[in-house]
């Protein structure tokens, strides 16, 4: 029976619980935070890449090799849209 929700409301504590506006104020303080202290992680071109080639591998294996060129090419597509994004906020 542990874990089971039976019904019942969510817990009103944490992060989770707060409303939007206010969980984004926090995680872009984090995020600032990480960028200025230096520890921040950003993808660049080449990372993305082989994310989207993970991806597409673990979709082959669920839907068949026929979607595999599909997924590949969704995530091209995500990929160049994020770097084209990137050099709009340089």
């Amino acid at each position: 029976m542990s874990g089971e929700n039976n019904g019942s409301p969510k817990s009103k504590r944490g992060f989770a619980s707060m409303d939007k506006g206010e969980q984004k104020v926090i995680a872009s303080r984090g995020g600032r935070a990480a960028h200025s202290k230096g520890t921040a992680h950003e993808f660049d071109r080449a990372e993305a890449g082989a994310a989207g080639r993970k991806g597409a591998a673990s979709m082959k294996v669920k839907l068949g090799e026929e979607y595999s060129a599909y997924m590949v090419q969704i995530g091209r597509n995500g990929g160049l849209a994020r770097a084209d994004k990137m050099k709009l906020k340089v």
